[in-house]
């Protein structure tokens, strides 16, 4: 499997400069870990990078350092601020707001290294998981659970707070999205070729549900 892999080029005769070394340093890992999980030897991604292990260690002195870094570069750096205005943006229906986020966020963030690390980080029992599992539920399924609320004419979280099964009910349109990359890119089956045709009736097919069991759910109270 090769798709959106590049192999790091051989800088072992080049000069660069310290913040230069340490980024190429993080784009290999990235790759690295992503075709050999959190097991793979950083002997054999210096060696991949053209570099020794001592430079490597000069850089990140534990191999921990290595993936915090490759962590924030991957998952937090790619997570755009702007995301999270087009959530909250009620001017606009919130289907096509979801539309539009989770397009962004499958060609953005959803590469084929993004999932494969993000399963080998909860098969090494990496911490990564948890973290990004927290910064979805703050900046994405909580404030989409109060936009569902909006939206249906339910009150506000201000008012009655978000119960879990609203916020179980956000995590499946999520899900849906996520696990047709991993079909992709870890079981490398058939998905459905047209990825805009499947966000359109992913979306459609959890927000009629959701909004319509919170209107349900108004009427009993």
């Amino acid at each position: 499997m090769t798709e959106n892999k590049s192999q790091p080029g051989n800088d072992r005769r080049q000069r660069l400069a310290p913040t230069e070394r340490k980024q190429r340093i993080v784009e290999g890992a990235i790759q690295f870990f992503a075709e050999a999980g959190f097991s793979g030897q950083t002997r054999e991604l210096a060696h991949r990078l053209g570099i020794t292990q001592p430079l490597l260690y000069r850089y990140f002195p534990t191999k921990q350092d290595l993936i915090e870094q490759v962590y924030e570069e991957l998952f937090v750096g790619r997570w755009q601020p702007e995301w999270g205005a087009l959530i909250t943006d009620r001017s606009r229906p919130l289907r096509d707001r979801l539309i539009d986020f989770y397009r962004a966020y499958a060609n953005d963030a959803l590469t084929y290294e993004w999932i494969r690390i993000y399963m080998f980080a909860g098969l090494a029992g990496e911490d990564i998981n948890r973290r990004y599992i927290d910064l979805l539920e703050e900046r994405l399924l909580t404030p989409v659970c109060a936009e569902v609320r909006a939206e249906a004419g339910a009150p506000a979280p201000a008012d009655v707070p978000i119960g879990s099964l609203e916020l179980e009910a956000a995590w499946h349109l999520h899900a849906a999205v996520f696990y047709y990359f991993v079909r992709k890119y870890i079981y490398q089956t058939k998905v459905e070729p047209d990825l805009e045709a499947f966000i359109i009736d992913a979306v459609d097919r959890t927000l009629d549900g959701a909004l319509a069991i919170t209107r349900r759910m108004v009427g009993r109270e």
